[in-house]
């Protein structure tokens, strides 16, 4: 079981409704970013925020280094989705048979609850770890991942640990996606006299059958920590009324990428599908929408990185899976990646559980967690 107050901590961040404001019922992170910010400076932590959009900012905290020219970065996300279908009450934290339930409990204000204590308990102690430490409390993962994005303006760093629920799993390597829209113009008609017109959900048909036949395809090619790459069609939308030829059709299209897929690439690939149906029904009108819905690469860290190796130790001697790994889901660490930041992920909990219409997390997991995380601080060199 967790401290009593780390678990007062996660049940005061449980509480708020920081629902991403893109979504019912989201009002936002600013209360959250205002708790937070409130804990360190009622602890004379350094802490400031950084605006990403009116009134939602990130919430940085700092805790000094031996060496000041050598960086820690943790975060952890302060939004979460909407609690449309949840069972249970979201934001009233219950602690039953060791787990605390409401939404962001799992996703990822257990992980944000450990490194806040990690950073609180070495400042309390007079502990000052071998490099500087930095505590981003971000905006927007759950959505366009805006947060992260403005962290990463000129920030630099030699380990990053983002907290998502992995079972106490220390990750290297996420899927990345790519979200796009294809759409089809046909001519309207009546349906009586359908030749007078060119049916945009036939077409599409065409084009849903040869995704499908390509997609077989991908699963030819794992990746060891990942599996392979995956391909979804979601949403499809097209036609007025059952008496009119329909001349549109959309769908949207969600592709997992691996490490070293581009997403130029990718939809360069799609296009070729969509060109070769084209020639064989030449009444077909159909394009990729531009720019896409959604892009985020993969994330692959080498496991002989200084993080991964730190991270691996750690976990060994508290007794826990000490083996590297990758999950299906992406989050905000390919953005530190990407800036020259290794990342890894990091966190208490099941992903199964993010999301839920019961979410949970595991009170003695939050505990490991943030040992974690505190023991990481002070043995990356």
């Amino acid at each position: 079981m967790a401290s009593s107050s780390l678990i007062d901590t996660l049940a005061s961040l449980v509480r708020i409704n920081s629902i991403n404001p893109s979504y019912e019922g989201g009002p936002g992170e600013r209360e959250i970013a205002t708790w937070v910010r409130e804990y360190f400076e009622q602890r004379g932590i350094e802490v400031w925020e950084q605006e990403v959009f009116p009134n939602r900012p990130n919430v940085i905290a700092r805790l000094p280094g031996k060496n000041p020219n050598r960086r820690i970065i943790l975060e952890a996300h302060t939004d979460t989705v909407s609690v449309k279908g949840m069972t249970i009450p979201p934001f009233e934290p219950r602690i039953e048979d060791g787990k605390m339930y409401g939404r962001g409990s799992c996703d990822t204000k257990a992980g944000l609850a450990g490194m806040m204590h990690a950073l609180a308990t070495l400042h309390e102690e007079g502990i000052q770890p071998p490099c500087e430490v930095w505590l981003a409390a971000a905006v927007d993962e759950e959505f366009s991942y805006r947060g992260v994005v403005k962290l990463c303006e000129g920030l630099t760093g030699h380990a990053a640990l983002v907290a998502e629920p992995t079972g106490l799993r220390a990750v290297i390597a996420t899927k990345g996606v790519l979200r796009f829209r294809i759409l089809v113009r046909g001519k309207s008609a009546h349906s009586s006299k359908p030749h007078l017109g060119v049916n945009a959900i036939n077409h599409m048909a065409r084009i849903v059958l040869a995704l499908e036949q390509d997609h077989l395809r991908l699963a030819v090619n794992d990746h060891p920590l990942l599996g392979p790459a995956t391909c979804n069609v979601g949403v499809i939308q097209g036609g007025v009324q059952i008496n009119f030829v329909p001349d549109a059709c959309a769908i949207e299209i969600d592709r997992r990428l691996l490490p070293g897929e581009r997403t130029v690439d990718v939809l360069a690939h799609y296009q070729r599908i969509l060109d070769q149906l084209k020639s064989e029904h030449p009444t077909m009108d159909a394009g990729i929408e531009d720019p896409p819905l959604l892009t985020d690469e993969a994330l692959e860290t080498s496991a002989d990185s200084d993080a991964a190796q730190c991270a691996s130790a750690v976990l060994r001697d508290m007794g826990l899976n000490a083996e590297l790994c990758g999950v299906p889901f992406g989050c905000d660490a390919s953005k530190l990646s990407r800036q020259g930041v290794p990342s890894l992920v990091f966190g208490p909990g099941s992903i199964d559980r993010a999301h839920a219409a019961v979410e949970y997390v595991e009170l003695d997991q939050v505990q490991q967690a943030f040992e974690f995380y505190r023991n990481f601080i002070l043995r990356f060199q």
